[in-house]
């Protein structure tokens, strides 16, 4: 039994100072590495078990044109810039 009241926890003894920016930056990072995996996966399926070469290849084509142009709309900010 202690001799001294309880104290509330007020947090880990050390502080970090993340800024906002630097934290999306490292969340973009985190949603780029993601997207080149699974790019990477999807590719690797649709070539190897595909029984349409030509439908795959389309659909590979398409995936990454919609794919850039959301990613060049995100880092811009516009569709056209």
């Amino acid at each position: 039994m202690p001799d001294q009241p309880l104290t509330p926890f007020t947090g880990l003894p050390f502080h970090i100072a993340i800024s906002t920016g630097a934290a999306t930056a490292w969340a973009l990072v985190a949603v780029l590495l993601f997207w080149a995996v699974y790019t990477a996966v999807a590719v690797y399926h649709w070539v190897k078990y595909s029984h349409a070469a030509s439908v795959a290849s389309l659909a590979i084509v398409v995936h990454l044109a919609v794919s850039g142009v959301l990613l060049l709309f995100v880092l811009v900010g516009a569709l056209l810039p």
